[in-house]
């Protein structure tokens, strides 16, 4: 009788303690705030890219969706389909438009967005950059591969390949600041450390499959003695190792390439492409939405009156990592 007595205060006790617990975060508004991180699902962020269909966004946007699971809240995709600056201004605008709780940007042109960028933070709405930056607009803080030292370690990847001599060209972007940053980061290490490893042209790919394996051609008959090429973006590595493929150059023109979509990936794994350098894409998109939940909600304030004082509530600047994937490591980037 006595145990049955001591089991009905514990049951009752515990029912007691539950009730007064939530009457409790009902009276205080909730206690999620000491719970951990955690939004509104009202609360929309929304990330703003260019060549919105390409495989290279999914990891991002990825990312950005996990944060936004483990912080309650919904996003959206949003861009231009084609390597377009004013149709990527154009979506910008229309996301302002609509006034979400803050805007991740990656920008096709380093200048071209200023003017929306600065004028979504003016109106109050967070703006984070990543991938690719607007140094000179107002967004709070970039998060992305630090570009320059990834092309100096392309760099000294090809030299390892070709022995450190022969003569070499770069594909690339020449418009996107990212672009432009890995290949001075490729082109200042050759001449500082290997000199006998000789750039010999810079082409624009136009971020296009079949335009760098055109380009990557034109290169390979411009230059006999070409040993190899530096890809700079993701969907470049594909067309300049078709374009080997199509010269008989496999054994004697080596290509670096960007990123790890399936097509170059699969290039890495059987020879055609030597090595890429994987981003670190989810980081990107993960942690631009942290950066925008704590910017909405005004949870990071390094001290008082901040914004006065021009002190950055956040890093301005987080390095998402740059690893390099051969034929050794290929088969651990590919999507699980």
């Amino acid at each position: 009788m006595k145990k049955m007595l001591l089991l009905y205060v514990v049951v009752i006790g515990t029912l007691m303690a539950y009730l007064y617990m939530v009457y409790f975060r009902e009276d205080n508004g909730g206690l999620s705030e000491n719970a951990g991180l955690h939004g509104k699902t009202d609360e929309r962020y929304v990330m703003v890219n260019f060549l919105t269909g390409i495989d290279y966004w999914k990891n991002s946007l990825k990312g950005f969706e996990d944060a936004a699971e483990a912080l309650g809240v919904s996003v959206e995709y949003r861009g231009s389909t084609q390597y377009d600056v004013q149709e990527e201004v154009m979506v910008l605008e229309q996301v302002i438009a609509r006034s979400p709780s803050g805007i991740a940007v990656s920008a096709i042109n380093s200048e071209a967005l200023n003017a929306a960028i600065n004028k979504a933070v003016e109106a109050g709405i967070p703006v984070v950059m990543f991938d690719s930056d607007a140094p000179d607009s107002d967004a709070y803080s970039f998060l992305g591969t630090n570009n320059y030292n990834a092309g100096v370690t392309a760099a000294r990847e090809m030299a390892e390949l070709t022995g450190g001599q022969g003569e070499v060209g770069i594909i690339s972007l020449p418009n996107q600041l990212n672009h432009q940053e890995r290949t001075r980061g490729f082109s200042d290490t050759l001449a500082k450390e290997f000199p006998k490893l000789r750039l010999v042209g810079i082409e624009d790919g136009k971020g296009d499959q079949l335009v760098t394996e055109q380009k990557s051609l034109e290169l390979m008959e411009r230059y006999p003695g070409l040993t190899g090429i530096f890809v700079t973006e993701a969907n470049g590595g594909v067309g300049a190792g078709n374009a080997v493929l199509q010269a008989e150059k496999i054994d004697k023109v080596h290509i670096i390439s960007f990123d790890t979509d399936k097509g170059t990936l699969d290039m890495v794994k059987s020879g055609t492409i030597s090595a890429t350098l994987a981003q670190g894409t989810w980081n990107m998109g993960y942690w631009s939405l942290m950066h925008l939940f704590h910017l909405h909600n005004e949870l990071a304030e390094p001290m008082p009156d901040w914004r006065s004082s021009d002190v950055p509530p956040l890093p301005t600047y987080v390095d998402t990592g740059i690893t390099v994937v051969t034929e050794s490591n290929v088969d651990q980037f590919y999507a699980k």
